[in-house]
Formats: C-alpha cells, sequence, structure tokens
C-alpha cells in the first residue's frame, strides 16, 4: 500500500507556470507506475500524464503534449508535473495515482489503486 500527497498547486496567469509535487509514503515507490489526472468543475476526472516505473517511458493527452512534462525521482519517492504555457482550461484539481499492473502505464483511472487527495490549479484569464 502507499500513501500520496500532493502539493504545489495555486493561483497563476495564462501563460506562467507550476509544478507538482506528487509524494509517496509506504511501499517501495519505484514499484509502481505513476499518473496524474485533473477533474474540472462538472466534468470527468480525465488522464493527463503517465510514467513507467524507471521514469524511462512517458505518456501525455494531446492537449498537454509540449507543455507539461512529468518525471519521478525514485530516491526521493517523489513524482513531478512540470506545467509551462498554462490555458484557462488547465484549471481543475490535479491528482496523482498509482498503480501496480505490469506494463506500460495506463491512462485509464481503473487501472489505479491509490489516490491523492488532489491539489487545486487555477489558471486566471
Amino acid at each position: 500500500q502507499v500513501q500520496l500527497v500532493e502539493s504545489g498547486g495555486g493561483l497563476v496567469q495564462v501563460g506562467g507556470s507550476l509544478r507538482l509535487s506528487c509524494a509517496a509514503a509506504g511501499r517501495t515507490f519505484s514499484t509502481y507506475a505513476m499518473g496524474w489526472f485533473r477533474q474540472a468543475p462538472g466534468k470527468e476526472r480525465e488522464f493527463v500524464a503517465s510514467i513507467s516505473r524507471s521514469g524511462s517511458s512517458t505518456y501525455y493527452t494531446d492537449s498537454v503534449k509540449g507543455r507539461f512534462t512529468v518525471s519521478r525521482d525514485n530516491a526521493k519517492n517523489t513524482m513531478y508535473l512540470q506545467m509551462n504555457s498554462l490555458k484557462p482550461e488547465d484549471t481543475a484539481v490535479y491528482y496523482c495515482a498509482a498503480s501496480t499492473l505490469p506494463g506500460v502505464p495506463s491512462r485509464w483511472r481503473s487501472e489505479y489503486s491509490y489516490w491523492g487527495q488532489g491539489t487545486q490549479v487555477t489558471v486566471s484569464s
């Protein structure tokens, strides 16, 4: 079992940047594939990015490609999401999640077993 805590959210202007962190406690962090999801008001939670256990493979939803970068530091039990060129449509609560399934990191919520409590990101125009 692993406990996940997100941080780094806040209010930023259009075009600005934020870096989210997801700190893990519990079972060995490097045994989990990790993902970032987000949920805007009135919308379903959607996939943003994921990263393999070693960090060598990453995946993004099309709307954030070229603007967001997911990374991890297994020695620090932490995953990051660097968000640049932020847009109002990026406003949401951002969640990190951990998956125990083998293979490439999934984009499906159902394949993640552990979730953090979320951190709010608000992009103002």
